[in-house]
């Protein structure tokens, strides 16, 4: 599992829109996501980089390795899941 406060993604520090969360659940046998959460300002977007990456059934480390436009709230995911415990 991983939790990212909204306050840490560039984003959101950069619209003043700090309220909010990141949240992912991680299987622990093939890394996979399996449940993610996001509440605060754009968070349609993220949660559709999220989808797509659920239904392809790649890794938490697809994203947590990919390089995201900057500044956006997906790159917020790079933050989120080196976060993974």
């Amino acid at each position: 599992m991983a939790t990212l406060p909204y306050g840490a993604i560039f984003r959101a520090q950069t619209i003043g829109e700090t309220q909010g969360f990141l949240k992912a659940l991680i299987h622990p046998d093939n890394d996979q996501i399996i449940g993610f959460s996001a509440f605060g300002a754009d968070a349609g977007e993220v949660m559709a980089t999220v989808q797509i990456a659920m239904i392809a059934k790649l890794p938490y480390t697809a994203l947590r390795d990919a390089i995201f436009a900057h500044p956006t709230m997906s790159e917020g995911l790079i933050q989120l899941f080196l976060n993974v415990q």
